[in-house]
Order: structure tokens, then sequence, then C-alpha cells
């Protein structure tokens, strides 16, 4: 029997995401695309979650507007957990990813306890989403959560399900609306599915 499943969703496009900008905590909402999106990922994973699961989410708008759409589609209640924020990129935030000077990537992909300049490092991520996952392994009993976050945070879910480093985050790409699947079983967190996008 396994103990539960956890159904990490990264949010619906904002402005910054279509236009390749560092989101990190800078609080925008969904855009047009992002509403469209958040409504057919909750109609996608209304055959799979069931009626005993949770909603929860980030505490920024992008989140819990689509996590909203989620608990709505589900008839279920989101409850804010601050772990599944996303990182904070400090003198970053809002400069556009290609604006970014080649050093600082460079840094930031060989060092994960890079921070940049008031902002937060990759090991201070995974340590709080680690906690959160572990904290709901405990929990579920056999449910199902639903969770609702950004791509550092999903990287971060991710690391800890395969035991590995938080840099390989750097090998993967997650859309916007993408679902990452998770089962949680008696021999430990297993990756199911990665960026997988409702039809």
């Amino acid at each position: 029997m396994t103990s539960g499943q956890l159904i990490i969703v990264r949010h619906g496009r904002t402005a910054y995401n279509a236009q390749g900008r560092l989101q990190g905590r800078t609080d925008n909402p969904l855009d047009d695309v992002g509403e469209e999106q958040a409504t057919r990922v909750a109609r996608h994973l209304k055959a799979s979650v069931g009626a005993d699961s949770l909603v929860m989410c980030s505490p920024l708008v992008r989140a819990r507007q689509t996590a909203q759409a989620i608990a709505d589609e589900l008839e279920l209640e989101v409850s804010i957990d601050e772990r599944w924020i996303e990182i904070d990129y400090g003198a970053l935030e809002g400069v556009r990813q290609i604006d970014v000077p080649g050093d600082i990537w460079s840094e930031w992909r060989q060092d994960p306890s890079f921070a940049p300049e008031l902002g937060e490092s990759l090991v201070s991520v995974q340590e709080r989403v680690a906690s959160a996952c572990d904290e709901l392994m405990e929990r579920l009993e056999g449910r199902t959560a639903v969770i609702v976050t950004h791509v550092s945070p999903i990287k971060s879910s991710i690391a800890w399900a395969l035991g590995v480093d938080v840099g390989v985050g750097w090998r993967t790409q997650l859309d916007t609306a993408s679902v990452t699947r998770i089962a949680l079983t008696p021999r430990g967190p297993v990756l199911r599915t990665f960026n997988e996008i409702a039809p």
C-alpha cells in the first residue's frame, strides 16, 4: 500500500513568464493565458484526485489563483504553506534571463549555496521544500496532496524524490501549468511523471 501521492503543479503563466523575466517573490497575477492554463490543469486533475485530498499552495498570487481553480473544480479548500514559495532572486528580481551576467549563471550552476545579492540560495529552497515533503510523507496516509508552486520548489521536490543534489534542477525544464507526480511508497518517494501538460 502506498503512503500517498504528491501532485505538484507549476502555476499558470504571468506577464513576467511571457517576457522571460526572473519572477521570484514578485507577486504578479496570472495573465489571460495563465488563467486558461489553470482551468485546463484543474480539469485534467479531476479524474485522479479524490474527495479526501489536500490542495495547498505558495502564498504568491499566481500560485493561489491556480490553486483556487483546481480547488473549485475538485470542490476542496486551499491551504497556504509558506515553504512552497518561489526562490528569492533578490537584486535580480524582474531582470530578463538573457540580461543576467554569464558569470552569475556560472556561479549559480557550480555552487548550490550561491545566492544573488539580497536573494536566496538553492540549498535554502531545498531545505524548506524537503521539510514540507517529509511532513506530507508522514501525514497523507494514502491520500493525495495537490501542491501549486513554482519552478525552484518543484525542482527541489524532484531532487528530494530522487535522493540527488539540488543541482539536478539545471538539467530539467518545467513549463507553466505543468504537473509532476511523486508516489509516496513504503520504500520511499518515486518520481512518476515530470512536466506533464494538460491537454
